[in-house]
């Protein structure tokens, strides 16, 4: 039988510091959201590579506990970042870390994928660290959904497992008509296109 102090522990929110892109964060999170006790090796890499100019509107698609929105919402203060996930405890996460992190301008809030946003937004910057189980299905939706939210030049940042490179690849450039591989690492590859 589980003693009831490790319960109580493990039940505690997960709270750890760590530098993202120049800036110190802190970041509470739990059992049961994605990599909830430090930054993962994609996000991580995804993060190396987001370029964010100081008045872009982001948006963070499977946000998690928040790690890439609120970077870019720390890199874009005046603009405007909306985080978005399917799970509402990492929305709640999200939410949570933006406050403590003091950064008004990011909003968490729960969809699948772009289905419960305003289809009227536009965003100057996605970034997503898209799980690969995602099936292609929705994948597609995705990626077309990601065209149809980008301002006219706006631009998205991917991170996938490499064995999803060549898929990518093939499907950036179909619906942007272009892709720029911007890193591949031991695990992760960054793609990269624009709304041109």
């Amino acid at each position: 039988m589980t003693d009831s102090n490790y319960l109580r522990e493990i039940r505690q929110d997960i709270r750890f510091e760590t530098e993202l892109c120049g800036h110190r964060f802190t970041f509470l999170s739990t059992w049961g959201i994605f990599s909830p006790r430090e930054i993962d090796e994609g996000t991580d890499l995804l993060l190396k590579y987001l370029e964010i100019n100081p008045s872009d509107d982001c948006f963070d698609l499977g946000c998690g506990y928040g790690p890439v929105g609120l970077a870019m919402a720390k890199l874009a203060p005046q603009g405007k970042t909306l985080l978005v996930d399917k799970d509402f405890m990492a929305v709640e996460y999200s939410n949570r870390n933006a406050q403590l992190n003091k950064l008004p301008n990011a909003q968490a809030m729960l969809s699948n994928g772009f289905q419960h946003i305003d289809p009227s937004l536009r965003f100057d910057v996605i970034a997503s660290n898209i799980p690969a189980k995602v099936g292609k299905e929705m994948m597609t939706i995705l990626l077309h959904d990601m065209k149809k939210h980008l301002k006219p030049n706006g631009r998205i940042y991917l991170v996938t497992i490499n064995g999803l490179r060549e898929y990518m690849k093939r499907n950036l450039q179909e619906v942007f008509g272009h892709y720029s591989k911007l890193k591949q690492g031991k695990n992760y590859t960054i793609s990269y296109s624009e709304r041109r």
